[in-house]
């Protein structure tokens, strides 16, 4: 039964790897208000496929902790953190990439009136999504790191998955003691299609994952 659970889990790993590594391919330059709503559709379309495949990662990474469960339960705190993680993201993309743009695009045609009124909540919008970016950023971290940690433990799958995410770790670490901007969509890019990298790997070899009868 274990095995059938760990290929369906897999499989969600790789599936959500892909759909993070789509929408961040689709996700366009934003910018201006008037910017957000003459891309209103593409906004929308990316930050939806975002939201979807949110708990479809979710669930690999719960196979993924019952595979890496060791004594101390760490697997277990990993993926409360990833769980934390998700959630800041849902809501960063539920505010940002369809509340926001929905919101403006209902003044596309009297734009020029209610600008003065508009810029302010876009200001307040952009202001929540920082520190849920941040959230997402550092769980994402410190749930790969103590998975990557648990690799290299239990020599479960090979030990450059473990490397890659201790690596994506002190990326992370440099990135902000040198004041990379993890939020700009090019940082932010970076950032996700490495951890979608990882992801992607260890759900690979959590598919290939035999548990001995």
């Amino acid at each position: 039964m274990k095995n059938h659970f760990y290929r369906s889990t897999g499989i969600s790993l790789i599936s959500g790897a892909l759909l993070i590594i789509f929408t961040m391919l689709l996700h366009p330059l934003g910018g201006s208000i008037e910017r957000i709503i003459s891309i209103y559709n593409i906004i929308t379309t990316a930050h939806s496929l975002a939201i979807v495949s949110l708990p479809i990662v979710l669930f690999g990474f719960y196979g993924l902790s019952v595979c890496l469960l060791d004594t101390y339960r760490f697997s277990l705190l990993s993926f409360i953190i990833i769980a934390f993680g998700l959630i800041a993201a849902m809501f960063a993309a539920l505010f940002n990439g369809l509340v926001l743009p929905y919101f403006l695009h209902q003044y596309s045609d009297r734009l020029t009136e209610t600008m003065d009124i508009l810029k302010p909540i876009s200001n307040f919008s952009f202001a929540i999504n920082l520190p849920l970016d941040y959230i997402f950023i550092i769980a994402c971290c410190l749930s790969i790191f103590i998975y990557s940690m648990i690799i290299l433990a239990k020599r479960i799958f090979p030990r450059w998955i473990g490397y890659l995410g201790i690596a994506i770790a002190l990326f992370a670490i440099i990135g902000f003691v040198t004041a990379f901007v993890f939020t700009s969509l090019t940082g932010f890019r970076i950032f996700t299609f490495s951890i979608a990298f990882w992801i992607l790997s260890s759900g690979v070899y959590l598919i290939k994952n035999k548990v001995k009868p």
